[in-house]
């Protein structure tokens, strides 16, 4: 299983055009930056749950509004987005080439 629980939307790329090692290369670089604020929001939706837990457990008060919650995802995804290391950019470049190959075969199927 991938540590990145990501949606990548493929939908405005011409599948076709990627040949190379390259290509792919060149489209995963467009890709994530945008990867990179999905994953970070991932991680603050999952950090906002644990959070309400542990307030819920310890009797303190819920911050359960949308517009907060909302809020505190985006931040936490523009966050991570810009203090993610070189590795982890690396790896989920890594892993955006594997997904776009994986679903230009499914397309050609």
């Amino acid at each position: 299983m991938s540590k990145f629980q990501i949606n990548i939307d493929f939908s405005n790329i011409d599948l076709a055009a990627l040949e190379t090692e390259d290509d792919f290369q060149r489209e995963a670089k467009i890709l994530l930056p945008k990867a990179l604020i999905k994953l970070g929001e991932s991680v603050g939706e999952k950090t906002w749950e644990e959070l309400q837990q542990g307030l819920k457990g310890s009797g303190g008060k819920l911050k359960s509004s949308q517009s907060e919650k909302r809020r505190f995802i985006q931040e936490t995804g523009r966050t991570y987005q810009r203090n993610a290391s070189n590795r982890e950019k690396q790896e989920l470049q890594v892993y955006i080439v594997e997904k776009l190959r994986q679903h230009k075969q499914q397309t050609h199927l």
